[in-house]
This record gives C-alpha cells, sequence and structure tokens, in this order.
C-alpha cells in the first residue's frame, strides 16, 4: 500500500494546511521539496523519517533561535515560528503512528522500553536508533584493537564484549570455568553470553553509530555451535539455547546494518594469544581458533543478517590502523536497513 508523503509527515490531511507549509516541512526533513509529491510504502517512510532525525533536531534549534530573532529553520525562510513548531508537534506523533499501525511485516523502533508492535515483535526501544555495525573475528583477530581507533571519532558509541561480566557473575568467573571444563560449564557461560549480548543490542543510544564487538548472532553461530560439534556441549544444552535464541530472533527487533570480518590466520591468532597472556586464554589450543576460524568462514559468506566488510588483518599493528582509516568512510557511512 502506498501514501502521498506529505500526508505522514505531518499526520494530517494535506488539504487541511497552507500549500507553502506543507512543502516547506518536506523540503526541511528530506532536503528536497520535489519529494513532496512521491508516495512511499510505510516501509519506505519510516527510513524517510529516521533518515530526518537530524533536520528535526535542527528545527528545534532553529525554533528556539527565533524566539531571539531569527526567522530561519534548516536553511528554509518563514515568517514566524509557527511552522517550525508545528512540525516538531505534529511529525513526532505522525511517526509513531506509523511504526505502530505498520502494514504486518514492516517494524519500526521507538523510544522507551519494550513494546508489542503489528509484526508480534517486542522492539527494542530505540526512536530511529544508531547504525549498527558488529565487528566479527576470531579470539585475537584485532576486534579490541579496530574499535578503540574508531572510537576517537565523534557521534559513534562502542561497545566492547562484556568480558568483564563473564568472569564475575556475583564472585563466579564462569568464562574460567568454561575453558577449564567446556562440558560442565559451557551452557552456564554461553547462557550469561547470550543475556549480555541482548542487553547490548537493546541497550539505548544517543550516537549516530553503534560499533559493537561481536553479537549475539556470532555468539550463537560460532561459539555455542563450535561447542556442540565439538561434543563439549550435550544435545539437550544446546537444545535449550537453540531455543532461547530463535524466541529472542523471531520476538525482538536487533538490527545490524554492517558486518565487519577481521579475516586472520588461526596462526596469528595463536601467536597473539600468546603476547598478550590473559589468564582464561592460556589453555586455548590452536586446533581451538582453526574451529574458530572455520565456524566463521563458513557463517559469514553465507548469512543474510546484514552486508559483509571483509578486511585480512594478518598485518602488524601500523598496517592495520592504515586498514582502518582506509575504510573509514565505508564503515562510518553505512546507510541503516530497513527494520
Amino acid at each position: 500500500m502506498r501514501f502521498p508523503l506529505t500526508h505522514f509527515l505531518i499526520g494530517v490531511s494535506p488539504g487541511s494546511l497552507p500549500h507553502h507549509e506543507t512543502f516547506g516541512w518536506t523540503s526541511v526533513l528530506v532536503g528536497d521539496a520535489a519529494a513532496a509529491g512521491s508516495s512511499y510504502t510505510t516501509t519506505s517512510l519510516v527510513q524517510v523519517l529516521l533518515a530526518a532525525r537530524g533536520a528535526v533536531a535542527r528545527c528545534r534549534r532553529s525554533a528556539a533561535e527565533h524566539e531571539q530573532g531569527s526567522p530561519m529553520c534548516g536553511g528554509t525562510s518563514m515568517a514566524t515560528g509557527s511552522v517550525c513548531t508545528s512540525l516538531i508537534r505534529r511529525l513526532i506523533p505522525a511517526a509513531r503512528k506509523i511504526t505502530t499501525s505498520s502494514p504486518v511485516g514492516t517494524q519500526g523502533r521507538a523510544r522507551g522500553g519494550t513494546r508489542q508492535m503489528a509484526t508480534g515483535k517486542l522492539m527494542s526501544s530505540r526512536d530511529g536508533g544508531p547504525t549498527v555495525i558488529c565487528v566479527e573475528g576470531n579470539i585475537a583477530s584485532g576486534k579490541t584493537t579496530c574499535l578503540e581507533y574508531f572510537s576517537r571519532t565523534s557521534d559513534i558509541e562502542v561497545l566492547l564484549e562484556p568480558i568483564s561480566s563473564w568472569r564475575n557473575v556475583r564472585g563466579h568467573n564462569p568464562l574460567a570455568l568454561m575453558y577449564q571444563d567446556p562440558e560442565r560449564w559451557a551452557i552456564t557461560l554461553q547462557t550469561y553470553v547470550q543475556l549480555s549480548m541482548l542487553k547490548q543490542h537493546l541497550s539505548p543510544s544517543s550516537s549516530s553509530v553503534r560499533m559493537m564487538e561481536r553479537s549475539i548472532f556470532s555468539a550463537k553461530h560460532i561459539f555455542v555451535e563450535n561447542l556442540f560439534r565439538s561434543g563439549k556441549m550435550p544435545e539437550v544444552d544446546h537444545a535449550v539455547l537453540s531455543e532461547w535464541f530463535d524466541w529472542i530472533t523471531a520476538n525482538m527487533s536487533l538490527p545490524v546494518d554492517l558486518i565487519v570480518y577481521l579475516q586472520t590466520s588461526p596462526e596469528t591468532c595463536h601467536e597473539r594469544l600468546k603476547r598478550r597472556c590473559r589468564e582464561e586464554e592460556k589453555v586455548i589450543p590452536l586446533e581451538y581458533l582453526q574451529s574458530i576460524h572455520q565456524l566463521y568462514e563458513d557463517w559469514l559468506f553465507r548469512q543474510t543478517l546484514a552486508p559483509l566488510l571483509v578486511i585480512p588483518a594478518d598485518h602488524d599493528l601500523q598496517r592495520m590502523l592504515q586498514q582502518y582509516e582506509a575504510h573509514r568512510e565505508q564503515i562510518l557511512l553505512t546507510p541503516k536497513r530497513p527494520s
């Protein structure tokens, strides 16, 4: 079903508004007055609204400036501040109406907790939300270095794997226990990993870009699968974790817009592990890294979760920093995908 863009941008019938106001608001939001006469599906309209959040913020600021004598709003001359004020007052409820009443198959992101949407999913509370980039790779592939490099860029939120919490769950260290006796402790650790990664996906953000170290998806498709296939996780444990994962991904919106894969040989990872000397990692053999590497290769080149950017990561630190800089625009200007 398709609708006139201006009808939903304003939240009222276009015929009830002055001609110049209808087109002025559209120009501010979309940056193209010609788009005012276009028609959009509700899915594409939500994308327009999300892309317009910066313009809305500018209009808010301009409305405040107008009270001090400025007649401008986002570069559009207006005789009074009423148009910008009306825009804010009418656009936000309209956007909420669209995202909560879209046809089945259309998803929206909202601020303020989780709520049931028309699709039947519990939606995460992120009105518009950031562009989400997951940095994936083997143990010691250089993920933390990559994230630290981009963390120096403004308006980027970096979420590292919550390893400290995996080492201390009310005084217990399930990470160390899992490495020491995976058949006994794998289900314990991976249940907590799934919970902690879910919290990261659902946490609110005020940044335009969120970069995450791994994701709830790789936790399942790589590490849980490796434990199961290697015979270190009983079938019943694997079934329980799979049921949880399937329910979460079916009922919650966990958007990923880009996966950056730091493709590193297991041998390079093993050498780096020995140099960084983390206590829990001293018992990790090369064979384990080889298994993780193969699972990553099998999953990432077949998954349909998000576009994939592969960065060869066997190089030294200086060369890797050059690689990150070379891919900066490709990574940070990733467009948001439809929810």
